[in-house]
């Protein structure tokens, strides 16, 4: 018979490292079900620069890293297994894998994250892989010395177009409203960039293939002159945003809009002993500082849960 774990975390991306590594050093038998690799979006972080004890900053593979092996170090177990259900009911909660393997726990975190939204446009699907990506430090290296544009104009949008000028020749930065979302320090260092262009009150209406079926340009349209333009580029970085991991739930848990996950103050959900933490829950700040103290409160409200 499997074993039951006392902790299950669905996801091993900040706030699910977090949570492990608060429930195993309580002493609690924690397993931690990731799909690709430990770390989630902060993995692919170039550089992580507003996360408390680290002046200068620090990358995000390496904080993802370290997280890990000081979590694993107390106990935390990580396999590798994509959850495609869950069974809530009961005592004793069951999470199946793909693997076909199911996992039985007292208590369950879901730090499931989020994943990037896609701009819903002509020629997207179609060059995804041919030079549109969601990911610039992934990525951002097949266009060293080349032109790229990046869509958004939030945190994300704001450093993937510095870390990309920093290798590219030039950096549109294409956003539907006139100002940037990101933090003002953002704004300013891409301000002083030279080699940074900004597309205000502009939206993409089509990704176009050039003749070697590879990403060739942008069609854009701006919405105060009415007038569409077509942007050349060799890669087009989107960064709008992002949609929770949450379909696997939506039989099982109550939702919310969007797909994220209500919880309380304590970040319990709807059925007592299942928890929602980091961005796959429904919240005000979506950062890695904020992941991690969600994880830590519900790896502490867990161990309560299991005591009572």
């Amino acid at each position: 018979m499997a074993e039951t774990y006392d902790v299950v975390i669905i996801g091993a991306g900040p706030a699910g490292l977090t949570a492990g590594l608060y429930a195993a050093r309580a002493g609690l038998t924690t397993l931690a079900l990731e799909r690709i690799s430990p770390g989630g979006q902060l993995g692919q972080t170039e550089k992580i620069e507003n996360y408390p004890g680290f002046p200068e900053g620090i990358e995000g593979w390496k904080l993802a890293y370290d997280m890990q092996q000081q979590a694993v170090n107390f106990g935390l177990v990580i396999a590798s297994d994509e959850v495609v259900g869950v069974n809530f009911e009961g005592d004793t909660k069951a999470v199946k894998g793909a693997s076909g393997t199911q996992y039985t726990a007292r208590t369950v975190i879901i730090a499931t994250g989020a994943r990037p939204r896609k701009m819903g446009v002509p020629g997207e699907e179609e060059l995804t892989g041919k030079g549109v990506s969601y990911c610039a430090t992934c990525d951002g290296n097949f266009f060293r010395g080349k032109t790229v544009a990046v869509v958004g104009g939030g945190n994300t949008a704001a450093g993937d177009a510095l870390y990309l000028s920093r290798i590219c020749e030039k950096v549109y930065v294409v956003h539907r409203r006139n100002a940037l979302r990101a933090t003002r320090i953002y704004h300013e260092k891409l301000e002083q960039t030279p080699n940074v262009e900004f597309l205000w009150d502009t939206t993409v209406d089509e990704v176009i293939a050039n003749d070697e079926g590879v990403v060739g340009g942008l069609m854009v349209h701006n919405q105060h002159s009415e007038r569409s333009q077509l942007v050349e580029c060799s890669g087009v970085f989107v960064a709008i945003g992002s949609n929770p991991n949450s379909e696997f739930l939506a039989t099982d848990i109550e939702l919310g809009v969007g797909g994220y996950v209500p919880t309380g103050s304590d970040c319990q959900t709807s059925i007592p002993g299942v928890y929602a933490v980091g961005d796959v829950r429904e919240t005000l700040l979506r950062q890695v500082v904020a992941a991690v103290s969600d994880g830590a409160l519900a790896a502490e409200k867990a161990a309560e849960y299991l005591a009572i």
